[in-house]
């Protein structure tokens, strides 16, 4: 069973979103070669409370994809070399995104998105077979007891209680 997550899949909360996208596959399309991957490591962002999101700051140029339909990619650079690749969620003009922090294979988002080779332009695009990077349902079942949550990584910034929210989710199989 291969089935495309539609935008109706994303339309929902970042937190419910992100804990449902493990066990599913990341797959890429080059020309006719096509690679999928198992979704193992995300983390959600959840508006503009939230401080560790780029919503906290308020919408600028940068961050506008999160602010628009769910299902589409929001890519931004970091340290001016890793391309981040996060996918909006919840209904339009909520700014909410999950990063894809690992797959089965390459654990990291820099790491991910090199080797998927994800770059801006897939900025504000949306996640279908026609941009050539979508996320399909293959018919994996991850139990709850199968997935352990933390901390989000690399967000001390945002201050004790944001740092700490259990908003990673990774799978432990």
């Amino acid at each position: 069973m291969r089935k495309v997550l539609s935008e109706k899949f994303f339309a929902r909360d970042a937190l419910l979103v992100a804990e449902e996208l493990l066990g599913k596959f990341l797959v890429r399309k080059y020309g006719e070669r096509e690679e999928a991957h198992m979704i193992t490591e995300v983390e959600a962002y959840d508006g503009h409370l939230d401080r560790a999101s780029h919503a906290s700051r308020g919408k600028t140029e940068r961050n506008k994809p999160m602010w628009g339909s769910p299902g589409r990619f929001y890519v931004y650079l970091v340290y001016g070399m890793h391309n981040m690749l996060n996918i909006v969620t919840g209904p339009k003009d909520y700014p909410a995104a999950v990063l894809i922090r690992g797959v089965e294979g390459l654990r990291g988002p820099g790491t991910l998105t090199k080797a998927l080779r994800v770059d801006r332009t897939l900025n504000n695009k949306k996640a279908d077979k026609k941009t050539g990077l979508w996320v399909e349902d293959r018919g994996v079942m991850i139990q709850k007891k199968d997935i352990k949550k933390g901390p989000r990584v690399g967000v001390r910034y945002a201050g004790p209680v944001w740092s700490k929210k259990p908003y990673r989710f990774l799978f432990k199989g």
